[in-house]
């Protein structure tokens, strides 16, 4: 039986001779699928280098279980069961990076607390009725605030600064901007 020409070969015939060992098919799938992969880890991700650790693990994953791919026995394309990797690596890096961020919290709590220099900036810049209004409001609404607004982060990469479910970064944004809208009026 004559193989294939790599070029010739769809992503489902790549991942099964990657399955048995053949390094050229394995990096002519990466060839063909980072690229795509890649963007739309981006679009879900702005942090370069979780999509960069997420792409080494997701490949390395694909190495690694290759033969473990049912393929259209089960109705499932390659290109879909690398992005179910893929997506998976994703979740699994922004808990990653969440539990980071509790631990470094916890850590900061035993530090005396100085105003962040980013606040005295916004302190100077801002009106004083709107800057009374954002430093009447609670930390946690101010830190969403921030992060949305200011910063201009979603609402998924704020959840992933602040080490917050996606629900209760959604709940304080809507609760301080009823705050500063009251306070402002």
């Amino acid at each position: 039986m004559r193989k294939l020409p790599l070029e010739d070969a769809d992503e489902e015939h790549l991942v099964r001779r990657t399955a048995k060992g053949d390094r050229a098919a394995f990096e002519e799938l990466y060839r063909r699928t980072s690229p795509w992969l890649a963007v739309r880890l981006r679009r879900r991700c702005a942090d370069d280098q979780i999509v960069a650790e997420v792409m080494q693990e997701t490949y390395l994953a694909v190495w690694r279980a290759a033969a473990s791919f049912a393929g259209a026995a089960t109705g499932g394309t390659a290109v879909g069961w690398l992005w179910t990797i893929a997506a998976r690596r994703l979740v699994d890096a922004f808990r990653r990076r969440a539990h980071h961020a509790e631990v470094l919290a916890e850590v900061a709590f035993d530090v005396a607390p100085v105003p962040a220099a980013e606040d005295v900036a916004l302190a100077a810049t801002i009106g004083d009725e709107v800057g009374d209004a954002l430093r009447d409001l609670a930390p946690e609404l101010r830190a969403v605030l921030q992060a949305m607004v200011l910063d201009g982060l979603t609402v998924r990469e704020t959840a992933v600064l602040l080490g917050l479910p996606e629900g209760t970064v959604k709940t304080r944004a809507r609760r301080a901007r009823f705050a500063m809208k009251e306070a402002l009026s």
